[in-house]
C-alpha cells in the first residue's frame, strides 16, 4: 500500500486563512450569513461570498504583517478589483440573485487591527 505525504502548507498561505477565519468571524457577529467560501472560477477567487438581509456581499479579505509596502487596504487595486468583478459575473451566472450586490473589503494587520470597508468599490 502506497501513502503519499501531504505538502504542509507555507506559511502565508496558513495566516492568509487565519485571517479569512477571522473576517469571517467578525461579519457573522455583525449579522451576516455565509454563502459560499474560496469561490474560485478562471477570473479568480471570491473568498467570502455573504448575505446582509437581502443584499449580496462579496469580501475581499487582505492581510498584512505591517504596511511596508503598503496597507492591506491599500493591496485592493483596479487590476484585482475587476478579477473580483469578473469572478461576481461566473457566481451570478451559476446563482441567479436579482436583489442588491455590494463589494466589501475586511482589511488586517498584523498588530491585529480590522477595518471592515462596505461598498468599497
Amino acid at each position: 500500500m502506497l501513502f503519499f505525504a501531504r505538502k504542509a502548507k507555507a506559511p502565508h498561505l496558513l495566516r492568509g486563512e487565519q485571517a479569512e477565519q477571522q473576517a469571517l468571524d467578525y461579519l457573522q457577529k455583525q449579522g451576516l450569513k455565509l454563502l459560499c467560501r474560496n469561490f474560485r472560477c478562471p477570473h479568480g477567487e471570491l473568498d467570502l461570498i455573504m448575505a446582509d438581509k437581502q443584499t449580496l456581499v462579496i469580501v475581499e479579505v487582505r492581510f498584512r504583517k505591517n504596511s511596508r509596502y503598503g496597507s492591506a487596504l491599500e493591496s485592493v487595486t483596479a487590476a484585482k478589483q475587476s478579477r473580483i468583478i469578473a469572478a461576481t459575473h461566473v457566481y451570478l451566472a451559476a446563482h441567479h440573485h436579482n436583489g442588491p450586490l455590494r463589494f466589501d473589503v475586511v482589511a488586517l494587520s498584523g498588530d491585529g487591527q480590522l477595518d471592515w470597508i462596505k461598498n468599497a468599490f
